[in-house]
């Protein structure tokens, strides 16, 4: 029961981080979703730190499966590519690599940053 308040209650904090961020961006349907973009590469840099830093399993929970399951963005991202795909091909390839290869690089670095705290 601990465990589900603690992802719910991280998850509510972390949907709200991305509302915000949402809001500041302006919306975008035919460039770049930077507002997207910026939370999924900054959610997983932060997961690899939190990763990197062997936090304890609650703790875990809260910030990892909570706060970053509800911060980052999967469906948007790929309703958002579905747009891209019919309005600017050049630009959904440019999305769907840069997300998925700076991701992997946010969190690998991620990783290496939380591994030496």
């Amino acid at each position: 029961m601990i465990n589900t308040l603690l992802v719910g209650s991280g998850a509510a904090i972390g949907a709200m981080l991305r509302f915000t961020l949402n809001n500041y961006f302006e919306p975008q349907t035919k460039h770049l979703p930077r507002s997207t973009f910026f939370i999924n590469l900054t959610g997983s840099l932060l997961l690899g730190i939190f990763f990197g830093l062997h936090l304890t399993d609650s703790v875990y929970l809260f910030l990892g499966t909570g706060i970053m399951g509800g911060y980052t963005t999967f469906s948007t991202y790929n309703f958002e590519l579905f747009v891209l795909w019919k309005n600017d091909r050049s630009m959904f390839y440019r999305y769907f690599f840069g997300t998925y290869g700076l991701g992997i690089l946010c969190s690998f670095l991620g990783l290496v940053i939380g591994n030496s705290l």
